[in-house]
């Protein structure tokens, strides 16, 4: 579905695997050697999971089922909650009169290879035949041979078009709009977008259903592509790679709905995307029909921008082609090179992907696989990973051209022109097919709930006391401890149930996070374990991110936030925040517009790099950031997004502190300063403290030094001694009880570093770009002085520590703006700051900025209170971010601190159950539906035990001591009878004989190996007798068939009158035509019959005189007669047609086929009125598979079960075959009957009106 195909991208998921066992045998078809004929080199690729399919919920009868390409079944899944997701699905009243839908498929579908297999039949007799094997033989081998594959019927046809999967789908919601499917091979589900918008500019329709489907990765598909070759011999997709071998295809079925703009926001629609420009080209004359060319691609890019009406270099993401093939890469970067770098001097500013790395080629389908996927990046504002890139191909010099490779998923932050986001998608095909489509984002700022990826889920349990808490845990793993699919639902209850909220104070709670149910079960767990191991415990944690409290710790008024300072920065720092939280990015596009605005390349350029590729290049991107004008504004920006995540939530702070820059934040926390002129300071400060580029007097200061600064662990006051006669250096932050920070002079700090070293203490060089807080940065002092006048100070709401004196700030604002100025001059006195807090009520301090710096020195600081915690919000910058966030609101809401949804923004359903499906419900995927009728009929032939001439039957061994038994060989020979069944019209077997009947029986030729003469004589004597007696029933039977032309001419002449007498013009009924033909069909076969037998009798009577009974001769089989009972008509009711039914099997070579014949019996047209409606829900189960018990009177025939006018006419067909006395019923009248009740009754209804003889 949407959502995890989102989650796949956005967690850089790979899809591909092996074939599973399910869909081909990879032993049969897969050879790793190229050039092996008839096999494939390749055996991965992308593969549908199981989807649930209900055939009932779209009206179609089980028994069509193996008759219908599984992309018409699958796709009617697609449609549905397509047309749900537009609110625009059943039950909306919304008239589809003028929906329309248009889909890309390509070629055939894979439903004809076993419809053409089963056709195979004389090319096999053929082979056969001149392989030595006899008629027989041939036959039984091409029976079994086609039991494989589903037979040919009324469905087989519409069951494997292309234009049905359309159809189908505009047939079931009641489409009134265009419905046709494209086929531009990889490029048919943009060419099908592309007539889906000419419909809607002609104002034709006012939605369409747009896309492309392709579910076909059999062999066929495997070995198309095997012997072009364009498959890799690699086990995973590398587009653009420099180790990209080629492609492997994948399966998927994808589509969207289209809408024009104005009618879209008339309708109040929710709004992914728009849809801006469209460019089409073909390749024309060129080197072959699949050879790609990259002139043909820039034209079709071009045209789409024109289309578009902007410049290509706007763009920010281009979802490439990119199938992972050396010659298709390189000709496609080719054009986009050429398109993208017209007018256009910037490098690397376009992100550069593929889905196809994670999904595989989905051929018909893949254009909309990667428009989904950028569509879906727009709503998001998220740059997706293409996966499987470790160093991009050399050849394509991208690191010179306006694009680049983008393998990791990054916050998609908004341009510094402030113009859209903007993504285009490509498509090409075989033949030259090229399309392009430029989209923008309809939004600029993501919000409310829209984000449909999956997150970690906050869970907080509470009950009145510890054991009612117990209670309550051991119920959820008790719900939680069922199958992966009940699972899901039982996860989505819990966290709609269990989601975060700060319970009453009295109340004992437990918390965790966990992203899905194993991950809950696991947490439930640990935390009963930590029950039992700690009872009645008051609380406790666990670094797995598991938290308990009996009740809340009074918190009120005890609560500090602190914000980082320089020094904790780290690259890509708050990614996965960036990208799920809108208030993390919007702070950061905050900061890139201050920097904007002051002429300088945006921060998240250097916060949220592009993705390099090796250990050097990450190294500058470190350096880069590092730089104080970087650095500063960096963790501020992220400072303020966290702590605006959590304010929004509920969080209130009663102090503020921070370190070093960090106190400029915590300012601003306090409401001293707006965010704007908190963003402004924070550059200003960065900039103004950055290594100075001319000295005063406007000279070079290359030769600058603006210092450094090490942490040095120990005592503050014995370190003072040791470096005190060290010139140039001093102690800039004072941390806390056992870490200072040296500062100054580069050279003296190399000094101070060794001589500390020497005696014992450690020393650590801190990430940072000049010594702050000492004379180095005199230089900032006066341009950071007048950005502070440039700013508005207000008296904050709540006390702010000031690192110079250690204690609170002044409450008047001036006083404040006088102190900030000589803040970066002034040594850090972070120790008395946090005991001065202390003093004033402080107890739960929370560090807001990157790592956890700042509370490891609280804990220092405090070490010898025993009432204090610490959190910080985003502790190790080697964990997710997103996750160390929501593991930070659980432990705060625990501990009792006011919290409510710390995340409004999940979109992902959570449905409690699973939708209500009848019995019929199965699970398919992208493997062709086969009925467990149709699956069993082919293992039963290959398990009958029938075997060629040639072969053995091999059985199964059994281990037992070996024995030499003497035996007498006997062959037998069973010959194959006949017996006679009559039929009241009831369907109940009649008690009559047939007149002259005989009794027979099969009849053993024996064979005995002895050779002694009266074993001989006996043998000739016994046959002899045998043959005689045939030959009396050869005269009965003679005598017997001889009545069939009599009552053959009789019948005939029967139905003649009645005609006459019923009917004015003459013309004979088309029910009475039908018996005709039958009886005529039945007389041809009696004869076929007769004559078959006598010359069978001939022939046995002359081997008999001809041939000697020599010892070991088998004489012939002697065949009993087939009797044929002539048909009794009454009053030209049509009579059931014969049907064969053999009831011994032949072993004999030489036994004829006999036919059995079922008739009626004369009966009175006397009819039970229930047995028509037993009857007709009987043929209806049977002609559809539903099975009879879920049948209902009340269903409609076409809308509830799928069964249309062909398939009605052939249900009542086999009711009037059985229930020979119905009369003729009125096309008409039937035509206008929709359930099967009112056809019943109207079945009924005729039988009462028709008068008794």
């Amino acid at each position: 579905n949407l959502e995890d195909y989102w989650d796949n991208i956005f967690e850089s998921v790979n899809g591909i695997k092996d074939v599973p066992k399910s869909q081909w045998d990879i032993d049969a078809y897969y050879d790793s050697d190229p050039t092996v004929k008839d096999k494939t080199y390749c055996k991965r690729g992308g593969f549908l999971p199981e989807i649930d399919f209900d055939p009932m919920e779209f009206g179609l009868p089980p028994n069509i089922l193996e008759l219908t390409d599984i992309s018409q079944l699958l796709s009617l899944v697609v449609a549905r909650e397509v047309l749900n997701d537009a609110g625009i699905g059943d039950g909306s009243g919304y008239d589809r009169d003028k929906v329309g839908i248009t889909l890309g498929v390509g070629g055939g579908q894979k439903q004809i290879a076993p419809l053409t297999s089963r056709l195979q039949g004389p090319v096999l007799e053929k082979v056969l035949k001149a392989s030595g094997v006899d008629a027989e033989d041939r036959a039984m081998i091409i029976e079994k041979f086609k039991k494989a594959y589903i037979g040919w019927e009324e469905n087989s046809f519409p069951g494997m078009l292309g234009n049905v999967i359309a159809g189908r789908i505009a047939n079931r919601f009641d489409f009134g709009g265009t419905n046709c499917v494209v086929d531009a091979a990889c490029a048919s589900s943009l060419s099908a977008i592309k007539l889906a918008v000419s419909d809607l500019l002609e104002y034709r329709s006012e939605v369409m259903i747009s896309g492309g489907v392709c579910c076909d990765n059999s062999p066929f598909m495997y070995m198309s592509f095997a012997k072009t070759p364009a498959f890799t011999t690699n086990d995973d997709i590398r587009p653009f790679d420099v180790d990209s071998k080629g492609m492997m295809i994948g399966e998927g079925i994808g589509m969207m709905a289209f809408k024009r703009l104005e009618d879209a926001e008339r309708d109040g629609d929710k709004i992914y995307a728009v849809l801006k420009g469209i460019g089409t080209s073909s390749d024309g004359r060129f080197k072959s029909i699949y050879a790609p060319r990259p002139d043909g691609q820039a034209k079709a890019l071009k045209r789409a921008y024109d289309d578009a009406g902007f410049e290509p270099k706007s763009c920010g993401l281009i979802e490439a082609h990119g199938t992972g093939t050396k010659a298709g890469d390189a000709a496609e970067f080719s054009g986009l090179l050429k398109h993208f770098s017209h007018n256009n001097d910037a490098t690397q500013h376009i992100a550069l992907g593929s889905v196809k790395s994670q999904i595989g080629h989905t051929k018909a389908a893949a254009g909309a696989a990667g428009m989904i996927k950028a569509v879906l990046a727009l709503h998001h504002k998220v740059l997706p990973a293409t996966i499987n890139i470790d160093t991009p191909n050399p050849a394509l010099d991208i690191e010179n051209s306006p694009l680049y490779l983008n393998n990791e998923t990054r916050p998609w932050m908004p341009r510094e022109d402030g113009l859209p986001r903007r993504a285009g998608i490509s498509s090409f095909g075989f033949g030259g097919t090229n399309f392009h489509m430029v989209l923008e984002e309809y939004q600029a700022k993501a919000a409310g709930k829209y984000r449909l990826n999956a997150v970690p889920q906050t869970l907080l349990f509470n009950a009145k006391d510890e054991s009612t808490l117990i209670i309550l845990l051991n119920n959820w793993q008790s719900k939680l401890s069922v199958g992966l699919e009940e699972q899901v639902f039982v996860f989505n209850a819990l966290v709609t149930e269990n989601q975060l909220k700060t319970p009453a104070a009295n109340e004992a709670r437990c918390g965790f996070v966990a992203k899905n149910a194993l991950e809950a079960l696991d947490m439930i767990k640990m935390a009963l374990k930590q029950f039992s191991a700690n009872a009645s415990s008051d609380a406790w944690s666990i670094p797995t991110g598991l938290y308990y409290r009996k009740s809340a710790l009074a918190t009120a008024g005890k609560v500090v936030a602190l914000f980082s300072g320089q020094g904790s920065q780290y690259v890509n720092m708050g990614r996965e925040l960036a990208c799920n939280f809108p208030t993390v990015m919007q702070a950061a596009s905050d900061m890139d517009s201050q920097f904007s605005d002051a002429g300088l390349p945006q921060l998240s350029s250097t916060s949220y790099p592009i993705p390099v590729f090796n250990v050097d290049a990450r190294k500058v991107q470190d350096e880069a950031l590092r730089l104080t004008q970087h650095a500063q504004p960096a963790i501020g920006s992220f400072s303020v997004g966290l702590y605006k995540t959590f304010t929004q939530a509920g969080f209130k702070a009663d102090f503020t502190a921070g370190h070093s820059f960090g106190e400029l934040t915590a300012l601003w926390a306090a409401g001293v300063l707006s965010e704007q002129d908190y963003m402004m300071l924070a550059r200003s400060r960065g900039q103004a403290m950055a290594k100075p580029s001319a000295d005063d007097n406007g000279n070079d200061n290359t030769d600058f030094d603006a210092g450094t600064m090490v942490a040095v662990v120990g005592e503050p006051t014995k370190i003072t001694a040791v470096i005190k006669d060290i010139n140039d250096i001093s102690i800039a932050n004072y941390n806390s009880n056992n870490q200072v920070v040296v500062a100054g002079v580069t050279s003296q700090i190399a000094i101070a570093t060794e001589t500390l070293k020497a005696q014992g203490y450690k020393v650590v060089p801190l990430p940072v770009s000049a010594a702050f807080h000492t004379p180095l940065v005199a230089h900032a002092q006066k341009p950071f002085a007048q950005a502070i006048d440039r700013a508005k100070f207000t008296a904050p709401s709540i006390p702010v520590f000031a690192n110079g004196t250690g204690k609170a700030h002044s409450n008047k604002a001036a006083d404040i703006k006088n102190a900030l100025k000589k803040h970066i001059l002034e040594s850090v006195h972070f120790n008395k700051e946090i005991e001065n807090i202390y003093a004033d009520g402080g107890r739960v301090f929370v560090e807001f900025g990157p790592k956890n710096v700042l509370t490891k020195l609280v804990d220092n600081i405090l070490e010898d209170k025993n009432d204090v915690v610490t959190i910080a919000v985003n502790a190790n910058a080697k964990k997710s971010s997103d996750k160390q966030l929501r593991q930070a609101a659980v432990q705060l809401a625990v501990l009792g601190v006011s919290l409510d949804d710390i995340d409004p923004h999940n979109a992902v359903k959570r449905p409690l159950a699973a939708v209500k499906m009848s019995p019929l419900a199965m699970k398919l995927t992208g493997k062709s539906y086969v009925s467990a009728k149709t699956e069993k009929a082919f293992a039963d032939a290959l398990a009958d035990g029938r075997v060629v001439k040639q072969a053995k039957a091999t059985l199964p061994t059994v281990n037992s001591p070996e024995r030499i038994v003497e035996v007498e060989k006997i062959v037998e020979k069973i010959v194959e009878v006949e017996k006679i069944v009559y039929l009241n019209a009831d369907g109940t077997v009649s008690d009559r004989m047939p007149v002259n009947a005989q009794t027979t029986h099969a009849l053993p030729v024996i064979q005995q190996t002895s050779n002694q003469p009266s074993t001989l004589a006996a043998d000739i004597e016994r046959s002899v007798s045998q043959f005689v007696e045939h030959q009396q029933q050869v005269l009965n039977v003679h005598e017997q068939y001889m009545q069939g032309p009599k009552a053959y001419a009789k019948t005939v002449d029967t139905v003649l009158i009645a005609v006459s007498e019923k009917q004015v013009d003459g013309e004979v009924p088309e029910s009475v035509e039908r018996t005709l033909n039958m009886y005529h069909d039945f007389q041809s076969q009696t004869l076929r019959v007769h004559e078959q037998y006598l010359n069978n009798q001939s022939d046995n009577m002359t081997t008999m005189l001809s041939e000697n009974a020599l010892p070991g001769h088998v004489p012939s089989a002697i065949v009993t007669p087939t009797v044929i009972a002539q048909p009794f008509i009454n009053q030209a009711v049509p009579v059931a047609k014969p049907v064969a039914v053999p009831v011994a099997k032949a072993v004999s070579k030489a036994s004829a086929v006999e036919t059995v014949a079922i008739v009626t019996a004369p009966t009175t047209p006397v009819l039970d009125l229930a047995r028509i409606q037993t009857v007709m829900m009987e043929v209806v189960a049977d002609k559809t598979g539903y099975p009879t018990e879920m049948l209902e009177l009340g269903m409609d025939m076409e809308a509830d079960l799928g069964i249309d006018s062909i398939k009605r006419v052939e249900i009542l067909g086999s009711v009037q075959e059985i229930i020979n006395d119905l009369p003729e019923l009125n096309p008409e009248d039937l035509a206008e009957l929709r359930t099967l009740g009112e056809i019943v009754t109207y079945m009924q209804s005729k039988v009462k009106a028709l008068p008794t003889t």
